[in-house]
This record gives structure tokens, C-alpha cells and sequence, in this order.
């Protein structure tokens, strides 16, 4: 499919991100219940299943998936990740889906600021304003200094610090092996470091918990399928302010199913980060063109 169709790819954009927020929400509610370890072991094998079949039917197949000359550094993206999907699901149990996305949410802006330094990307002037309101953003939902901080909300900008740097590591990597070369290595690589911790914290689960499990193995490898499909109908920069969504969808379901609050400072704060946020998409989208 070629990269032309907007519309098309901001719908999938949209699907993806209530997917994911679904996905959050279950995970929020096993994690409440289990160790966050076990929980993210078993959504890892059914997700190197998925990686699995999509890199099998890739072009070339599984054998030209698998072949890469960063294994190193794709082994240790795939092992980021999945350690940071763990403090995710911690950060969702101390302090909800509402402030977790809020604060995580940032993590475009980490991207911007380190993609200078360590990518060699030029940051222009305006897009470190951006960066800046930003942080300001998260510091009005953290409130540090006031009585009312808790040191669990710096779980999710840890989360955020993570996933910025896998983001990075990605775009590094890409500059040798394709996508689904590093689709491959992040599930399995994920999937081994789980299977080898995860084992140690299992618990015995029961039959309706199961059934949740299961559907968020599903929502995990419907996430991910919709997402590949959405870059494959539009180009990332059309669609990747709508990632953002995810904050709404979580929101939502923070409220309506875990009775969390939607406090002040955080609608404030989520609102400059988002702004901020698309803001430098767009100023980088500007840049890439004028290359």
C-alpha cells in the first residue's frame, strides 16, 4: 500500500491508540492482582508469536528477519523495551492511567531534546521553546516541593525516559535493517529477557483472570498489527500527532472504570505537553522537507 492515504491512516492511528489504551487498562487491572513480571512474561509470548508469523511472512521470510549486523544493539532495544513496559504496568498500579499517560506523554519531547546530542539531529531554537513548555507541563502535574507530590509519579517520566531511548535506538538501527528485522528482535529479544525473570514470580491464576490475559495478548497483537498497517497507509508525520489520543482513551477509561480523578494541575500540564508535543512533530516534519 502506498504511503498516500491520510485519512485511511489516521483512522488505523485512531483504532491503534484505543487499542493500546485498552491494553493499558487491562494490564492496570491484572497487575492489581499479580506480579507485574508474570503479566508481561505471558503478554510477551504471545507477542514473539505474532513478531514471529509477521517476519515469516515478510519479504524474504524468517531467515532474512532474523539477519542483522547490530545484533547487540537490537537484542538490547528488545530488552528496553520490555523493561519498560514493566514499569509502565507498575506506574499504572501506584498511580493510575491518568497520571501515568499524562506524564508519559513527554517522551516525544525527551526524543527532540537527546536527538541532538546523540543522533546528531539539529534541534532549532523554537522546537527547544516547545521542549521547554513541555517540562513545565510535567512539572504542574508532578507538583515537586508541594505536600501533595508523590515520588510514584516520577515511575511513568522513567518510563517515558525509556521508551524515548528505544525510540532513538530504533531510528539507529533502521539505518541498516528493516522493519521487520527490528519487529523480530524486539519481540524475541523481549520474550527471552521475560521468560528468564518472569518465571520466579508466578502465580496461580484463575480461570476468569485467564480470560483477561488472553484478551490482552489479543489487544497487544491487534495494537501492533493496526500500527504496522497504519504506516503502511500514510506517512508517520501525518499520523503520529493522533498518538496522543492515547491519552484520551486511558483517560476515559481511568474515570468511567478504575474511579480515578482528573485533577486540575494535570489537565493543565497533559494539555502543554500534548501542545508541545505536536508542536515539535510538526516543526519536524517542516525540517525534514526543507532537507
Amino acid at each position: 500500500m502506498s504511503q498516500n492515504n491520510a485519512p485511511l491512516g489516521i483512522s488505523l492511528m485512531i483504532a491503534t491508540t484505543f487499542v493500546f489504551a485498552m491494553q493499558d487498562g487491562i494490564s492496570q487491572h491484572l497487575a492489581r492482582e499479580y506480579n507485574v513480571m508474570m503479566i508481561v512474561m505471558v503478554r510477551y509470548w504471545f507477542f514473539a508469536a505474532f513478531v514471529i508469523t509477521v517476519a515469516s511472512r515478510s519479504k524474504g521470510g524468517l531467515r532474512k528477519a532474523v539477519q542483522t549486523g547490530q545484533l547487540k544493539m537490537q537484542i538490547f532495544r528488545g530488552v528496553l523495551l520490555a523493561a519498560e513496559i514493566c514499569v509502565a504496568v507498575q506506574s499504572f498500579v501506584y498511580i493510575g492511567l491518568i497520571e501515568s499517560h499524562a506524564v508519559f506523554a513527554c517522551y516525544p519531547l525527551v526524543i527532540a531534546a537527546l536527538s541532538g546530542p546523540i543522533l546528531g539531529e539539529t534541534v532549532g531554537w523554537r522546537r527547544w521553546v516547545a521542549i521547554g513548555v513541555g517540562f513545565i507541563g510535567m512539572l504542574i502535574i508532578l507538583q515537586p516541593g508541594t505536600g501533595v507530590f508523590s515520588p510514584y509519579a516520577l515511575i511513568p517520566f522513567v518510563s517515558a525516559l525509556m521508551f524515548a531511548l528505544y525510540s532513538m535506538l530504533t531510528r539507529y538501527v533502521a539505518h541498516k535493517d528493516s522493519a521487520a528485522t527490528s519487529f523480530f528482535w524486539t519481540g524475541v529479544s523481549g520474550a527471552a529477557l521475560m521468560t528468564a525473570v518472569g518465571f520466579a514470580f508466578w502465580e496461580r491464576m484463575s480461570g476468569v483472570d485467564w480470560a483477561w490475559m488472553g484478551l490482552l495478548c489479543l489487544t497487544g497483537a491487534a495494537g501492533h498489527f493496526l500500527l504496522i498497517k497504519t504506516y503502511e497507509a500514510a506517512e508517520a508525520s501525518a499520523v503520529q500527532p493522533f498518538a496522543y489520543l492515547q491519552l484520551v482513551w486511558a483517560s476515559s477509561l481511568g474515570l468511567l472504570l478504575f474511579a480515578e480523578q482528573l485533577r486540575l494541575n494535570v489537565v493543565i500540564g497533559a494539555s502543554l505537553i500534548v501542545a508541545a508535543g505536536i508542536f515539535t512533530l510538526v516543526r519536524e516534519r517542516m525540517a525534514a522537507r526543507r532537507v
